[in-house]
Order: C-alpha cells, then structure tokens, then sequence
C-alpha cells in the first residue's frame, strides 16, 4: 500500500514504548565528557575507513566489469556538522531551506490543505524508520540543490555538542548564521502530555514555547497542524491554519537524553532490532536520543507527534540519527549492512507482515522514485554517494 496520507509522520514510536529493551534511564553528570567525545570521534573514523574501503573494492569490481561506477572516493558528498561550517556555508544552507519553504507544495489540497510548501509531513513505520529517513533526508537534500541552488554540505546536529545550553548554542542562538532562535516565553505553553498507558512520560516545559523571534526563520509561517498538541487545526489539523514558528527549547531533557554517554551507549549493541530499539528509547519512557533531540526544541510544530517536520531543525536531527546508524553499520560491514528487523506497522500494532529488503520504500507526494529497502541501505550504493565527517 503506497504511503500517500501525508500526516502520519514521526509519531516517534513514543505512543506505545511498552516493549523492548531495559535501558539505564539515569541523568549523566557529565555530558561533556571529553574522553567519551574522543571515543566516538574514534569509532566514526573507523568507520569512515571500512565505507571507504568498500567502496574502493566496489569501483574496482564495476571497472573490471567494464563499467563506469556511480560513487567514488572522488564524487563522494560529505555531510558536516552544523557548526563546523563557515558563517556563509551556514547562511546559503538556511537559505535554501527558506527558498524550498515558498516553493508549490506536492501534496495535493484535497488531501491536506494546510501543505502549502515543502515542509510536508511523510509516513514511518516501525522496521522502515531507518531506512525511510535516510532516504526522505536524500530527497530534501535533492530538493535544496535542484529547485533551490544549494551548492553546500548536508548538515547533521551533533546533540551533545550543544546539550548544556542549546539555546545559546551557534544552532539555535538566532543570529543570521544560526537555526533560529528558541521561542519567546509564552507561560501558557503547554506540557506534551501522552495517552495513560502509553508507557511515556509527559514532555515538561522548556524555557521558550512562544514564536521564534530572530534568526533566518523568524518570519516563518507554519500552516499545517496542530495534530496532537492541543487546540489542534482545522480538519483534524490538516487544514490551512497559518502561525508563527514555536519552540520550546528543554536544557534539561537535552543533557539527559542528548549526552555524550548517551550517544556512546547506542553502538554498544550488535543486532538491528536491538541497536534501533535503543536508538528510539524503547523502554526509558522518553524516546531516547531520538526523542532527545526532538524534545530539545519541542514547540509547535517541533513538538508535535506528527507535524514535527515543519521546523527546519528536524532534518538536521534526522540526519543525525542517520549518521549514527551509518557509523554502526560501517563498524561491522558485513554483518551489519544489510539488516533491518521488525513489521511494517508501529510496534506491529495492528500485525502486520515482517518487512523485506526487497519491500519498497514510497514517499508518496514528497518526490523521489520508489526504491527498494536493499537499495537504500548502504550511503555509498544505489541512489546515494556521501559519507559522515
């Protein structure tokens, strides 16, 4: 079934974590801990070095075959963190993101007529969450480039760098080089509250939660949602229903759950199932670095279990989550490459049949041909040619 109901994304498996693996929930003392920082730099090297590596035996086998690769070590893309780019890297890039915000929207208006622009909300299921996201952060970057001229490095938040004060953080601090800035205080901003027996703890209060007020995206409209903060938009929150652009920036959540021992703890597992599992904080009540990172700005739509698309701070973070799995499937290649687990529905619920590599990944009105899972499981194979730096 193609996955053409736009408003269904990133509920970010927060509604039912009953299930899955025992996680450490404890708050770490020392999210800056400089040696745990140095360890994962350490295992992203590693990794680089093994996709690399494959990637020289893959040109090799293509030429001897007597054809022309699509990836090399020469075409490769290198996605950077946010803050290693130069003020004007940062500045083309967010503008870019505004140009693709007045641009037509795809999704249909009689199936959502509040996506009025690219910002459109796109479907995820369970054994699918990886791999749709890369493949949805490849087609937004595709977007920027060829209907906006970006010409610059697809950039990825690395949390812990910022989880003390994201708020002052070059991401979210609102200068013009900047992500924006959190919200103003707005006292009456709600708490996120999950359905009792969700198995999740209620999202508390940041220290912003009104219209983001400086920084590129300060005049942003948002018009699609609310969907599950309350008060939601018309038609469910599909209609038009056009607002300033909220956050609700959370210091606290941000050094609990968006640490540097946190982010070591995810490569510690050695199967999929496992290593996604804890990846999105199955078992700790509050979504782990998955749910860190979007809890960390919150807001409105940010903070929204199906909207959260529509604050340009989300592809940064999926990115993210994107070059954590990268860097664990690049640890062990072989083992690790080609593996998904799970059904094709949220915590199987209803069942559903396993996912396949061979099932088909549909992004419905976003864009982008239909791929195969295989086909969008390596970064430097199929449709993709970048790497993590």
């Amino acid at each position: 079934m193609r996955d053409y109901f736009a408003v269904l994304i990133l509920s970010l498996l927060l509604s039912k974590f009953v299930v899955g693996v025992a996680v450490d929930t404890r708050i770490y003392s020392n999210p800056d801990n400089a040696d745990i920082e140095r360890k994962i730099d350490k295992l992203q090297q590693k990794a680089l070095q093994n996709i690399l590596e494959g990637l020289d035996a893959d040109e090799q086998a293509i030429r001897a075959a007597g054809k022309e690769p699509n990836c090399t070590r020469k075409t490769l893309s290198r996605r950077v963190e946010f803050g290693s780019m130069r003020e004007e890297e940062r500045k083309a890039y967010t503008d870019a993101v505004t140009c693709l915000q007045k641009t037509k929207a795809k999704t249909p208006a009689a199936v959502a007529p509040g996506a009025i622009g690219r910002q459109t909300p796109f479907v995820h299921y369970n054994a699918k969450f990886l791999p749709w996201h890369r493949y949805f952060i490849h087609i937004y970057g595709e977007a920027l480039r060829n209907e906006c001229n970006y010409h610059g490095p697809i950039p990825y938040w690395d949390w812990p760098k910022y989880a003390n004060a994201p708020q002052d953080s070059l991401l979210f601090n609102g200068d013009e080089y900047s992500m924006g800035s959190n919200g103003a205080w707005d006292p009456e901003f709600p708490i996120i509250v999950f359905p009792p027996g969700s198995g999740s703890d209620d999202i508390q209060r940041g220290i912003g939660g009104g219209c983001v007020t400086r920084g590129p995206f300060k005049d942003m409209v948002v018009t699609l949602g609310p969907i599950t903060l309350p008060n939601p938009g018309p038609f469910g929150g599909l209609g038009y229903n056009p607002r300033c652009l909220r956050r609700d920036i959370n210091p606290d959540f941000a050094r609990r759950w968006s640490n540097w021992t946190s982010v070591l703890e995810t490569f510690q597992w050695q199967d999929i199932g496992t290593f996604q599992d804890f990846l999105q904080g199955v078992g700790t009540r509050a979504g782990g670095v998955h749910g860190g990172g979007h809890f960390t700005v919150s807001g409105d739509p940010g903070g929204d279990l199906y909207v959260s698309t529509g604050d340009p701070a989300f592809y940064l973070h999926h990115a993210q989550i994107d070059r954590l799995w990268t860097i664990w499937q690049g640890l062990d290649p072989k083992n690790r490459q080609y593996k998904i687990n799970g059904t094709n529905t949220m915590n199987n619920d209803p069942p559903s049949n396993i996912t396949q590599l061979g099932d088909f990944i549909d992004v419905g009105f976003a864009g982008g041909k239909d791929v195969t899972i295989h086909d969008i499981l390596s970064t430097v194979r199929g449709p993709f040619c970048y790497v993590y730096v």
